[in-house]
């Protein structure tokens, strides 16, 4: 059962039914169910096994080990991402929310609080509408910077040969930063996708929007035969984090995307939203007793629990788009398991670069070959 703040009165509004799709790889991280675990909620994963291998792989192959496959300190889960939203909408909707479909169009602040579409009178505001966010909107935040946008197609298609049992990510730093990847459901199918960040090299990186095939056809380059008998294709932008939360003082707080909460190493988002959720949910529950600015303590949390690792894979961005950058990071990761389960740290939670890990991956830049 979710806990909930006796005095807070939540409505959720979704322009979608409920149990919406969205596209997304599905990993569900040990991380996510940590923080849903403290909020009471335990039940999400239903009868999905649990992953525990994850492999990387260099798309080229030109340079040592190619492949990097290890278990995780930690499984995770692959859950299609309708399933999760329907569980975690009931969880809330048993600690007493309201869910609503409705399409938010206007928000009009008030001397306490704000006013939704002129119907809802509302002391704070969680905002967590995705890329194209109209609470952020009207909170006065800016659009995300063009150079931070990826675009992702995810499907669903019969495992390929030897994934039914491990998470595969395929790297393509010659593209820009451009990666496939194919998360087996334990049924016998996968959510395999591609991405790609629209804009390498800043405005002047510009060039067209792939096309639906294009798209495809690069996700089959990376991981032949992942789009053959794929489903419920779909594509999506996303806004890759920068080294600082989205975030002003106020009665409007942006979780997710909205807040351009997405890994700029990975594209994993789940994480991000859930934590950043949680703690926007706490700032509006304190606001409720103490009369403090939801905002302003949203912001500061933020900032203690992410600002330090979105700073360092902020850092670490520019290297994704290198070859010989990535070559040594998964050679570094090849060689050592710490440098492993801090990759996947970094990738898939809240991970910080150790000593360990720079010294790893300066003694493969060192020794490609060794």
């Amino acid at each position: 059962m979710l806990r909930r703040a006796p005095s807070a009165r939540v409505v959720v509004l979704d322009r979608a039914e409920r149990g919406r799709d969205k596209v997304c790889g599905d990993g569900v991280a040990p991380h996510t169910l940590d923080v849903l675990s403290g909020l009471g909620v335990t039940d999400v994963v239903g009868d999905h096994p649990a992953v525990h291998r994850l492999a990387l792989q260099l798309a080229s192959g030109d340079s040592p080990p190619g492949v990097v496959s290890g278990s995780m300190r930690r499984p995770a889960h692959v859950v299609p991402r309708a399933e999760l939203d329907e569980r975690l909408l009931r969880a809330a909707e048993e600690a007493g929310a309201f869910f609503h479909r409705w399409r938010v169009r206007e928000l009009v602040p008030l001397p306490r609080g704000v006013l939704v579409d002129g119907r809802w009178r509302a002391r704070v505001v969680i905002g967590a509408d995705g890329l194209h966010s109209v609470v952020r909107r009207a909170a006065g935040v800016g659009e995300q910077p063009r150079r931070h946008t990826a675009l992702a197609i995810r499907g669903y298609a019969p495992v390929l040969p030897g994934l039914a049992d491990e998470q595969r990510i395929v790297l393509a730093p010659g593209k820009g930063l451009a990666y496939a990847w194919s998360f087996p459901l334990g049924d016998g199918t996968a959510n395999v996708g591609y991405g790609e960040l629209l804009h390498p090299g800043g405005a002047a990186g510009a060039r067209a929007t792939p096309t639906r095939a294009g798209l495809l056809a690069a996700l089959d380059e990376l991981l032949p035969g992942a789009s053959t008998g794929g489903r419920s294709w779909r594509a999506a932008l996303l806004p890759l984090s920068s080294s600082r939360p989205r975030q002003s003082d106020g009665a409007v707080l942006l979780a997710g995307d909205a807040a351009s909460l997405v890994n700029p190493l990975t594209g994993e988002g789940i994480y991000y939203a859930v934590l950043s959720g949680s703690l926007a949910g706490d700032a509006a529950a304190r606001a409720l007793t103490d009369g403090s600015d939801p905002g302003h303590r949203y912001r500061s949390r933020l900032r203690q629990t992410l600002g330090g690792h979105l700073r360092e894979t902020a850092w670490l961005a520019p290297g994704m788009r290198l070859p010989a950058f990535v070559a040594a990071a998964l050679r570094a990761a090849h060689r050592s398991s710490a440098v492993f389960d801090d990759l996947v740290e970094l990738g898939l939670g809240d991970g910080r670069v150790r000593a360990a890990t720079v010294g790893g991956l300066a003694r493969a830049l060192v020794t490609p070959r060794r």
